[in-house]
């Protein structure tokens, strides 16, 4: 019998939210940023306003959790809009969101308390 190994889907990780009209918004990502997954935990650029993955050892405002990407996307090689889930009330499921390779446990603290600062909670 084949296995069937399913990958990511969007919006996988949400548990809950309030309405998606409100939680959700199509943002900019930033070229170079890559072919991201759903669940992936996203920072907001100062300069600009571009979203890309989570960076906590940046100083550029990518350090900061600003939001949740909702679907795949990509954004190898040119700027992208994606679907993000930005503000709460919403609830997800910390075990399907994508952490920065190498992220420690006090960054990961971090960004879920910035995130709980957007009315996202994670269970």
């Amino acid at each position: 019998m084949t296995t069937l190994t399913e990958g990511r889907h969007a919006g996988g990780f949400l548990v809950w939210e309030a309405s998606r009209d409100y939680t959700r918004e199509t943002v900019t990502l930033t070229s170079g940023a890559g072919k991201l997954d759903p669940g992936m935990v996203l920072g907001k650029i100062t300069t600009g306003g571009k979203f890309t993955q989570l960076a906590p050892a940046a100083s550029n405002g990518s350090q900061n959790a600003a939001g949740i990407l909702w679907g795949h996307a990509d954004a190898t090689a040119a700027d992208a809009a994606a679907v993000v889930v930005l503000r709460g009330p919403a609830i997800v499921n910390r075990n399907d969101l994508i952490w920065p390779t190498g992220a420690t446990e006090p960054q990961i603290a971090a960004a879920t308390a910035a995130l709980a600062a957007l009315g996202i909670l994670l269970r």
